[in-house]
């Protein structure tokens, strides 16, 4: 194994082989395992799923990689925020056991032909407006899961639809690992933690604000009954609109489970937007509550 002085922190870890060494001794021990999987820049809902980790007893893994395969042709890969010493100074005050840090060419070898999708739940939301991307994020959790191979692993309910895929293809490919969701993390005025609010202005980051209050009102009225789903959501689009916000790529409710679109609330639904705001693309959701019958 590769990595820090003793009490330095977590190992650095960047070799599958070294990787494996180390868990088959967590194994041997009878210790449990609990991962992490996350692209780096970390912030506090990255280090709230540590904490669940490390709170159930179980040795925390936190893979950091910046994954090429779900991003798009014009999307931000090569921008994407690399702070590597600041995520491990991080996770060492948090007492996180060790970091998965593999290279590109580690994790897809040159060879490397095999792709992992999931269909019916990327059929929507970001499935639409993001093609390919799916299928990139299912390929490199499978593989994060095999390389691990953790009890269980913490996934933010923020990115509710990558959530959902990952459960499904966990459960599908019998992974014998439980997917664990964990609530969003929100700054005080409500925005959802994301690496990418990095990018935002401080004029932008002001207004960035409106979105999970708009995400809210909806979600509300939605609730209680008082227009039909279409008319608030075109009013909740209005809204961002005049706040700032363009394009919006969807502001939708659709089925908790399933993910499909829906018009009432029969089942648990949630609501889910994706809008930019300048060159930063947000995304949110939050659950709708039920009426009492």
């Amino acid at each position: 194994m590769t990595g820090e002085e003793p009490g330095a922190g977590p190992p650095i870890v960047r070799e599958i082989a070294a990787l494996r060494a180390q868990i088959a001794l967590w194994r041997r021990a009878g210790d449990r395992i609990g991962l992490v999987p996350t692209m780096g820049a970390l912030h506090a809902g990255h280090l709230a799923l540590v904490r669940r980790a490390l709170d159930a007893g179980e040795r925390a893994v936190v893979s950091i990689f910046v994954n090429p395969a779900q991003f798009g042709p014009n999307e931000d890969f090569a921008l994407y925020p690399r702070r590597e010493a600041e995520d491990v100074a991080a996770l060492r005050a948090l007492g996180a056991h060790l970091v998965w840090a593999p290279g590109l060419d580690e994790m897809y070898p040159r060879s490397f032909s095999t792709h992992v999708r999931v269909d019916g739940l990327t059929a929507h939301l970001e499935g639409l407006h993001r093609p390919g991307h799916f299928q990139g994020v299912a390929t490199v959790v499978t593989k994060l899961l095999r390389q691990v191979d953790p009890d269980r692993a913490y996934f933010g309910e923020k990115d509710y639809q990558q959530l959902q895929v990952v459960t499904r293809l966990a459960r599908d490919l019998d992974l014998g690992v439980e997917i664990v969701g964990v609530s969003t993390v929100r700054d005080p005025d409500g925005l959802a933690l994301s690496s990418r609010n990095l990018y935002l202005s401080a004029e932008e980051r002001r207004r960035a604000a409106i979105l999970p209050r708009v995400l809210a009102r909806t979600a509300e009225a939605a609730s209680a009954g008082v227009a039909s789903f279409a008319e608030l959501l075109h009013a909740g689009e209005m809204a961002l609109t005049e706040a700032g916000f363009g394009p919006i790529d969807y502001l939708q409710i659709c089925d908790a489970e399933t993910l499909v679109p829906v018009t009432s609330l029969e089942r648990p639904a949630r609501i889910f937007v994706a809008a930019r705001l300048g060159r930063t693309r947000l995304i949110d959701n939050m659950p709708l509550a039920r009426a009492a019958p």
